[in-house]
């Protein structure tokens, strides 16, 4: 199997980096031959989309599974399209040879959704009060400096 993991350098006793969208490097090992590819992450300081493009990247190498911290909602759903399973709970305190070989035991499990976190989106303000969320506060409208 062909395993991305996201770290936050180019060698094994790099930390794993716990946001996939976002991570500096991917490290992907084939589990079996133990063979690794280290890149680096061209959508880490981009702006939105990071997710998507990380997905799309995978999906380009041939990429079949994840492992890492939290894969939010877009990339959760790219990576669900490409056929890429992922496995979240790594941890920013393992390196990538520690959390290859938690993940070789089975210590993770596989998501089908995208990380509880970083699923919610803010409300509308559909709030309870006599202003239903439309800010009926009592301010004079002068600054304090």
């Amino acid at each position: 199997m062909r395993l991305c993991i996201s770290a936050s350098g180019k060698d094994m006793d790099a930390r794993v980096d716990t946001a996939f969208g976002r991570t500096p490097y991917f490290q992907i090992i084939d589990t079996e031959s133990m063979a690794r590819e280290v890149i680096e992450n061209p959508a880490a300081a981009g702006g939105q989309g990071a997710g998507i493009a990380a997905a799309q990247l995978m999906a380009d190498k041939g990429v079949q599974a994840i492992l890492t911290g939290v894969v939010g909602p877009n990339a959760s759903d790219a990576l669900r399209a490409c056929n890429i399973t992922v496995f979240e709970g790594a941890s920013a305190a393992d390196t990538v040879q520690e959390a290859l070989a938690r993940f070789l035991r089975s210590e993770f499990k596989e998501v089908s959704a995208a990380s509880a976190g970083q699923g919610c989106r803010p409300g509308m303000g559909q709030g309870m009060g006599r202003g239903r969320g439309q800010g009926m506060g009592r301010g004079t409208g002068r600054c304090r400096r």
